[in-house]
């Protein structure tokens, strides 16, 4: 339905989320192809987060969003915290290439070694996205189901709206978890630099998309990959329809593993989670450390344990029911 809306609207809906894809791979592959790829690549994911903010304005998913709520200098601090480590040591690896070679080169020759280097690029992309993406899902998944690693993603599900500037919004640790667990497997089977480029090129504008409060319409790309449709509905407050659609940049993982989840209702405008987070940057870093933060973070949840749905909560919750069928105590 367009509820109104004109057929200009309508069509830049549909397009947005394809075009502002393809334009942030088209700047990725030039950026990569100059003598300072950092320096181009971070322009072009600017460039890219300055026209989605302005996209977020002119078409907006959810008008609430669009107002304050006190956590953008939190959310970029911890932006930089954890995207910007990653490019440190990307540019100390790119400046030195006699220590990157004997990190890297031991990989290359190892047993382990059988990445099909000799397919075109886009082909081992691709693998790459399939084999990083499964490690994204289990480590996602492990996030939601095991309270200990919980209290440190938590951080990301406290936002009471969406919107391009809280994409990185990600403790440190739970992001060092996801990176071991989706970098390492292609370490070691031998991926070449460029596959981890264009990965991380991927997984950067992925999740600016996906976090967008645009007024997009995404429609058979939902199969496919992680979109703002799918991810508004992961960030629930009703757990059996949070604790879905893992995936970062594909849904493969929530598919094969009957996670996936996409009613034809419209996500809840309501998101967060019941817990509390501390304010400010410092000690939203230091609060799942303590037993007393870790009992705020969790809010009323008490204990792992899981109990069946009551009869009541099934029917109220039929359409996500074949997802989930217990939920924590």
């Amino acid at each position: 339905m367009n509820d109104g809306k004109s057929a200009l609207y309508m069509a830049t809906s549909w397009a947005l989320w394809p075009a502002l894809f393809a334009a942030g791979l088209i700047g990725a592959g030039f950026a990569f192809h100059t003598k300072v790829p950092l320096l181009w690549f971070n322009l072009v994911y600017l460039t890219l987060v300055a026209a989605i903010a302005s996209f977020e304005r002119l078409m907006p998913y959810e008008q609430d969003w669009l107002k304050h709520d006190g956590e953008t200098f939190n959310d970029i601090a911890h932006t930089l915290l954890t995207k910007g480590g990653v490019q440190i040591a990307a540019a100390i690896g790119a400046s030195a290439p006699m220590a990157l070679a004997t990190v890297v080169q031991p990989a290359l020759t190892s047993p382990t070694a059988i990445w099909p280097d000799q397919w075109p690029l886009v082909f081992q992309v691709v693998l790459g996205l399939i084999i990083a993406e499964f490690g994204l899902y289990v480590a996602h998944r492990a996030a939601h189901e095991i309270l200990s690693l919980w209290r440190f993603h938590a951080l990301h599900h406290s936002v009471e709206r969406l919107w391009v500037v809280n994409t990185g919004r990600f403790h440190v640790v739970d992001s060092l978890f996801k990176i071991a667990l989706s970098q390492v497997p292609l370490y070691l089977l031998g991926a070449p630099l460029p596959v981890f480029l264009w990965i991380s090129a991927v997984t950067a504008f992925i999740g600016l998309l996906t976090h967008c409060n645009m007024d997009v319409r995404t429609g058979p790309l939902d199969l496919v990959f992680s979109t703002p449709r799918l991810h508004r509905w992961h960030h629930s407050k009703v757990l059996a329809e949070g604790n879905t659609n893992y995936g970062e940049n594909l849904v493969l993982w929530d598919q094969l593993f009957g996670t996936y989840f996409n009613p034809a209702r419209r996500p809840p405008a309501e998101i967060g989670i019941s817990g509390r987070i501390a304010e400010g940057f410092i000690a939203q870093l230091v609060q799942p450390f303590s037993a007393k933060g870790f009992k705020q973070i969790l809010g009323r949840r008490r204990e792992p344990q899981m109990r069946p749905l009551s009869q009541e909560e099934q029917v109220a919750q039929s359409d996500i029911g074949r997802h989930s069928r217990f939920k924590r105590r």
